[in-house]
Formats: structure tokens, sequence, C-alpha cells
């Protein structure tokens, strides 16, 4: 797993050609540029039924790539602005913008998320929006730390120890650094919210 600089990392994020992972708020992500996502279906194993999440740094950053009508869009935002950042996917009616390779079999729906972790923000302000989903193979539980991390893909890119710590200074690269349950996934209906796996986040008037 090659530990490169931060510049090195947002590059790569930015040329959509090398898989990434860094620390957020519930479990390590593997991420790539949205319209790299294949190479994260093709690396995991995975379905592509299984649509992957947009990660991003600030709603600004997200806004674009969902569409709805303006009391959607207050239902959402109110929803927003309880639980973002935070271990909360919305999963919603998606805009022509959305690179299909995120969800190859519905792609008329994207799921959206910003973590609770000052690192994975502080990447995400500089890359963009990444297509993103847990580090493991498909089926079997997320990989925690980064020694299990580089043990199972040594290919991907991870930043070196001293950039994390100069963002995060009680970063340690020995334990799990999050709370290690993935986010709660809940889908627009067009009436409120359907849940479609329960986390760490509890949505009230479901």
């Amino acid at each position: 797993m090659p530990q490169v600089s931060l510049q090195e990392f947002i590059t790569a994020a930015q040329t959509g050609d090398r898989l990434l992972s860094f620390p957020t708020d519930t479990v390590p992500a593997l991420a790539i540029r949205p319209d790299s996502a294949d190479l994260i279906y093709r690396a995991k194993q995975r379905s592509q039924t299984k649509p992957l999440i947009l990660m991003g740094a600030d709603m600004g950053d997200l806004w674009p790539y969902v569409t709805g009508n303006e009391d959607e869009k207050q239902i959402w935002q109110a929803v927003m602005d309880q639980h973002f950042p935070g271990a909360l996917t919305l999963v919603l009616p998606a805009s022509d913008r959305l690179p299909r390779a995120m969800n190859p079999t519905d792609p008329t729906t994207i799921g959206i998320r910003i973590p609770d972790s000052a690192i994975a923000r502080h990447i995400l302000a500089q890359t963009g929006p990444l297509a993103t989903t847990s580090v493991n193979q498909s089926g079997q539980p997320p990989l925690q730390t980064m020694a299990e991390i580089e043990a199972q893909f040594p290919e991907v890119l991870t930043l070196k120890l001293e950039e994390l710590e100069a963002i995060q200074p009680a970063f340690s690269p020995h334990k799990s650094s999050t709370a290690g349950v993935p986010s709660t996934v809940a889908k627009w209906t067009g009436q409120g919210w359907e849940i479609l796996r329960q986390g760490g986040v509890v949505l009230a008037n479901v």
C-alpha cells in the first residue's frame, strides 16, 4: 500500500486511475473519482447491483448530483442540518451529472454523505466528491486498520502518517480511528424515508 504525500494523494484522486483509502467517522473508505468507479467494483469483486456512496466535504459539492422539487429539497435539507456531517447516507434522485459507473444498474438514484471526520473532509475539500465504499472484499467485514488494508489491498494509495497526524494529531495507524459501524442508509421514497441499512444514526419520523 504505497503511502504518499497529500499533494500526490490529491493528484491521484483527480487523475482517477488509482484507488485511494482514507479514514472516516465510520469505517475507512475505499475511494476514487466518480467516473472511474468501475475500478472499485473490480478490486472488491463487488456486484454492480450494489451502488457506491458519493462522499463530499459539504453540500455545496453534492447538490449538483441530486435533483428534486423545492418541497423535497426542504425536507432533505432539514435532515442534513440535523445529521450532516455524520454517519448517515441519504439515497436521493440523481441528476444527469452522476456518472453511471456509480450505480450501474439504477443510475436514477445516488447515496450522498458528508463524514464527520477532519481527515476525510480535508481530503474531499481538495479532491471534490469521490465514489466511496468500505475497504474489503465483497461480502467480508470492513477492514479497520492501515495494516489490514495494506495486507489485502497493497495497490491502494494512502496518506503518509505525518500527513494524517498534521490533520488529526491524535490519529494512530495501529488501531481503528473510526466508530467501526457503517453509516445508516435512508432512501427517499417520495413520501418519506425507507431505511435500507441501520447504522449509528436513527432517523425520527421515518
